[in-house]
């Protein structure tokens, strides 16, 4: 599964990252990223360790790009500590016992916000026979399914987003939501939402960052597909940690 910038979110789609994206590097394995696949976190000014799922945070702050699993076994191991810790030059700081699980609520909260925004600004489809005559009019850009959808409707709506996009028999469909119907209800305020579409490529952009980060983050790091370019030179390189002088940004 790959989730390029600026194209459909879907199983079988390919892109170059954008051009004006920025690298940001991961203090735990040094891998580069870009700042909407990696995930900043802030140090708060008395040195406590915060997710900062919009990456929006001022101060100082530093770069992960590993999962769940990986994040707590570098918190059981010190070297979340020791990397931390040498980014800021032995800075007194504090990593809280359950940051993989805040880290996790925050990225769940900051994707469902946004799908929240896009819903009450109309950008959003839900209703699997709307977004099936949508989808076959050529005008779907992103199509999601709840985790807990059924297989055989989500096929009918692939199916129907392959006829419009002229690319039967591509294998092309849309992505499984690490979210349930129940949590997609709750974010739109409506009921039984099983699948979603967008038909606005700025509003996929806008869903697709925290949905990268989302699934990095839970291992489904395939799914958000790799960068198959370096920035071109000029831009700004690869950095690990960021301080008050660039807020994060």
């Amino acid at each position: 599964m790959r989730i390029p910038h600026n194209e459909p979110l879907g199983s079988d789609t390919s892109g170059q990252p954008a051009r004006n994206d920025p690298e940001r590097r991961c203090i735990l394995t040094g891998d580069h990223g870009s700042r909407d696949d990696l995930l900043r976190l802030a140090i708060s000014p008395d040195g406590l360790v915060l997710p900062d799922a919009l990456a929006r945070a001022p101060g100082r702050g530093a770069w992960i790009g590993v999962s769940r699993e990986q994040l707590q076994e570098a918190i059981t191991k010190g070297k979340l500590k020791g990397a931390l810790a040498r980014a800021f030059k032995g800075a007194a700081l504090e990593i809280p016992a359950d940051l993989p699980a805040k880290i996790q609520a925050a990225l769940i909260r900051a994707l469902t916000d946004r799908l929240g925004l896009e819903y009450k600004a109309g950008r959003l489809l839900v209703g699997s026979d709307r977004i099936a005559e949508n989808a076959r009019a050529g005008k779907v850009t992103l199509l999601a399914h709840a985790a807990d959808a059924s297989a055989d409707g989500s096929r009918k709506l692939d199916q129907a987003w392959r006829v419009g996009e002229g690319r039967e028999g591509s294998g092309m469909a849309g992505i499984t939501l690490p979210l349930d119907r129940a949590a997609l209800s709750v974010a739109l305020g409506r009921d039984n939402v099983v699948h979603l579409a967008l038909t606005d490529h700025a509003a996929a952009e806008r869903i697709g960052a925290p949905l990268r980060r989302l699934l990095r983050f839970l291992g489904r790091a395939e799914q958000t597909g790799e960068q198959d370019t370096l920035p071109d030179a000029g831009l700004a390189g690869p950095s690990a940690v960021d301080d008050e002088l660039n807020e994060g940004y």
